[in-house]
C-alpha cells in the first residue's frame, strides 16, 4: 500500500509541469458543473429548512389561461375499497372515528378544523381542501402536466399535507387564493400553513409568483426555520 502511494506521488510530481501547460479552458466545464445545484429526481426524498426550500422554488409569473376544475379528476377511489379520496381523508383525520356505512357513508365521528380552530361532529360540515388549490397548481405549472398527473395531484393521499379536512366555511372563504390574499382565520396556524404550502409546492416542483414569494418569505421570517421532508412527485 505504501509503495503504491509512493508511485502515485512520483507520477504526480512528474506530470505536474505538463498540467500547467494544458489549456485552461479544458477545466472550465467541470468547474462550472461542480457549481451547479444538484437536480433531484421524482421519488427522491429530500430534507431542508423551509426557508431554503422557498429559495429553491422557481419564481415566475402565473397564467390561468385554459384552466377548468374538470381538468383535475377527483375524487377517485384509487384502491377500489369503496371510499373515495375525500372519504379517505376524513377517515384519516377523524378525532373520533365515524361509522362506515354503505357506499362509504360516514355517520358520527368528530373532526378538528385547523383553519378556524373549531370541532365538528358531522362529515357533512367539512370540506377536504387542496392545500395548494387546483387553480393555483394550474397557474404554477400543472397546465403543462398530463391528465393523469393532474389526477394524481388532485387525489394525493401519500403526503398528508396535500389534502386537509377543514370547515366548509373556511375552505370556501379561501377558494383558490394563495397566501398573498388569504391565510387561515386562526392566526396560530399560520406558520404551519405557509410551511406546508412550501412543502407542497416543493413536492410538485410548482413555481411561485413574485408577490406570493414575498408573502411567504415575510410570514416564514416570523416562524421557526424548521426542516421539511418531502418526497418529490415530479
Amino acid at each position: 500500500m505504501r509503495l503504491a502511494r509512493t508511485r502515485r506521488t512520483l507520477l504526480a510530481a512528474l506530470f505536474a509541469p505538463l498540467a500547467l501547460l494544458a489549456p485552461t479552458t479544458a477545466h472550465a466545464a467541470p468547474a462550472a458543473a461542480a457549481q451547479r445545484p444538484a437536480r433531484h429526481a421524482p421519488g427522491e426524498t429530500i430534507t431542508l429548512p423551509v426557508r431554503n426550500a422557498l429559495a429553491e422554488l422557481t419564481v415566475a409569473d402565473e397564467s390561468r389561461a385554459g384552466y377548468s376544475r374538470d381538468k383535475f379528476k377527483h375524487w377517485t377511489d384509487a384502491d377500489k375499497d369503496g371510499c373515495n379520496t375525500r372519504a379517505e381523508v376524513l377517515l384519516e383525520e377523524a378525532v373520533t372515528a365515524p361509522e362506515i356505512g354503505a357506499k362509504c357513508t360516514l355517520t358520527g365521528g368528530s373532526w378538528y378544523s385547523a383553519y378556524d380552530d373549531r370541532y365538528f361532529d358531522s362529515a357533512s360540515k367539512l370540506d377536504v381542501d387542496h392545500l395548494v388549490p387546483l387553480a393555483e397548481a394550474w397557474d404554477s405549472g400543472a397546465s403543462a402536466w398530463t391528465a393523469k398527473e393532474r389526477e394524481a395531484y388532485a387525489n394525493d393521499l401519500d403526503d398528508p399535507r396535500a389534502l386537509i379536512a377543514v370547515s366548509a366555511a373556511s375552505n370556501r372563504s379561501k377558494a383558490d387564493k394563495d397566501p398573498t390574499e388569504w391565510l387561515p382565520p386562526y392566526a396560530p396556524y399560520w406558520c404551519e400553513y405557509v410551511t406546508n404550502w412550501v412543502a407542497d409546492k416543493t413536492r410538485y416542483q410548482l413555481s411561485v409568483d413574485p408577490a406570493e414569494h414575498n408573502a411567504l418569505a415575510e410570514r416564514l421570517a416570523a416562524c421557526p426555520d424548521q426542516p421539511i421532508t418531502v418526497t418529490l412527485a415530479r
